[in-house]
């Protein structure tokens, strides 16, 4: 409408309200209503509102200040520059052992380690760290437990087998079964009944296949191949070393200010590695020594050469350490022995069995072999440097049938001078039996066995050959005895057993 005032609107348009926009142009134009409240317009330049129209001023605009660059900074060789070298990634770290040891604590007993009363007759704090204690009578329950829990739901529902007669089957056998995971176990005929009545106890399904355990272990990958079982067997894997690492935290907290540990070092050679790892982690000044049979020493050979050993010429007592020389040594284990280990050193089987012996009579335990090598190395003396120390012995286990058990301590008794054998040529006179027996007697000497033979190739016309097996109650003993039949029986010979 003309002579009307024309009104500008600021805000949003009010809603019934249409505008129409027209061509865009860098001039004059229909315009769109501004989305900019009033009170913002001072944003852009001073306002004035005169009734009710708004002024707008033009604001003057200054130049910018003069931006000043910075000069480029010099060009450096790459020979200037500091090269840090990365830490190689570690294959075991002790945040794994601590991690499995969280994991494992509500399924795995903590195993005693008290003080032995064996301390004073060598002299040095003799703590043992008691780990044939578990259910299996093995430490490697530690390592088997933290695997089984790292598998995949998928795999522990599928199941685990295995197919060797060995501590390590034993524990996969008994926690698999706890887990709820099936566990299939492949066995060669040749296998005892004992250690097959074992398996079943802890709940796995048994197999009987082959004759061999190369038969064995053959049919088991089969199946598992076939139905998705996981075959499993003792190796290096981080998380079975982890496991079998819990045992050297432990150590640390049960005795405080320890100077050395003292770890069988067989099998795998992992609870030696994963026990050194834990210990040199919290104390760098422990001592860790590793023992190894005389018939295999494995790792010590391989330190020698400066690398693991694969073909290890020797002939051990399969019966005694049959569990260890099956075994093979990795080379994650290998080097983390050389790393972290101070010392490897073998004992004799001799100096095993006694070592066995002196668990049964000072610590009221039955262990193996295996468990044994530690004290047997202190036993024989071969840990001088030790002396008014205190150090921590793994028993690591106490598998052993009970035939076995017996023929080793009847062999130890002989080895420590306990149990002798001699014979005598006596007169066929009346009571010349009944002084000797008489004899045997006022010496408290136990007789075990007598033979008495009339009719002898060797024996003179009138003479009765007389053979004896005595038990002593230790060497001094057996040392009086000898010197005392010596100088009352001039035909008296001591034979060996």
């Amino acid at each position: 409408m003309p002579g009307s005032r024309e009104e500008l609107r600021l805000g949003p348009s009010q809603p019934g309200d249409s505008h129409k926009c027209g061509r865009v142009s860098n001039g004059t134009m229909g315009r769109r209503s501004t989305l900019i409240e009033p009170e913002r317009l001072k944003d852009f330049g001073e306002e004035e509102l005169l009734n009710g129209d708004v002024k707008v001023c033009d604001t003057k605009v200054t130049g910018s200040p003069e931006i000043m660059l910075m000069e480029p900074p010099k060009t450096r060789r790459v020979s200037e520059f500091r090269i840090v070298h990365r830490p190689p990634v570690q294959y075991l770290r002790f945040e794994d052992i601590s991690a499995a040891a969280f994991r494992i604590q509500t399924g795995i007993q903590r195993t005693p380690c008290t003080y032995s009363r064996l301390s004073k007759q060598y002299g040095m704090e003799i703590y043992l760290k008691k780990e044939h204690l578990h259910y299996t009578g093995s430490v490697k329950e530690r390592g088997v437990l933290y695997l089984l829990t790292s598998l995949t739901q998928e795999q522990q529902r599928k199941g685990v087998i295995v197919a060797t007669d060995c501590n390590f089957s034993m524990a996969v056998a008994h926690h698999a079964v706890e887990l709820k995971i099936p566990v299939f176990v492949i066995m060669p005929s040749c296998c005892s009944s004992p250690r097959l009545r074992n398996y079943r106890d802890y709940g796995a399904m048994v197999i009987s296949y082959g004759s061999t355990g190369h038969d064995s272990q053959k049919h088991a990958r089969h199946l598992a191949k076939e139905n998705g079982y996981l075959y499993m067997e003792e190796d290096e894997s981080a998380a079975y070393l982890a496991g079998l690492g819990t045992v050297g935290m432990e150590i640390y907290e049960q005795v405080p200010k320890v100077d050395a540990v003292v770890v069988p070092a067989a099998g795998q050679y992992g609870l030696l590695a994963g026990t050194a790892a834990a210990i040199k982690h919290l104390n760098p000044q422990i001592l860790v020594i590793g023992i190894e049979p005389e018939g295999f020493p494995l790792l010590l050979q391989s330190l020698k050469t400066d690398g693991p050993v694969k073909d290890m010429h020797s002939n051990p007592n399969k019966k005694l350490y049959g569990d260890l020389v099956e075994r093979s040594l990795g080379v994650n284990t290998f080097h983390l022995a050389k790393t972290l280990v101070n010392k490897v050193i073998t004992v004799s089987e001799e100096d095993s069995l006694v070592a066995m012996l002196r668990f049964q009579e000072f610590e009221r335990s039955t262990v193996d072999t295996e468990g044994a090598m530690g004290l047997a190395a202190i036993l024989a003396g071969q840990l001088p440097e030790l002396k008014g120390k205190k150090v921590a012995v793994v028993v690591s286990s106490a598998n052993m049938e009970l035939e076995l058990v017996r023929q080793c301590v009847d062999r130890a008794l002989v080895l420590d001078d306990r149990v002798s054998k001699f014979s005598v040529e006596l007169g066929e006179w009346t009571g010349d039996m009944a002084k000797l027996l008489d004899v045997l007697s006022r010496e408290d000497v136990r007789l075990l066995d007598v033979c008495h033979r009339r009719h002898s190739e060797k024996s003179d016309l009138f003479k009765a050959k007389v053979e004896c097996v005595v038990e002593t109650r230790d060497k001094t003993q057996s040392a009086q005895l000898r010197k005392m039949l010596s100088e009352r029986y001039p035909s008296l010979c001591w034979l060996d057993r």
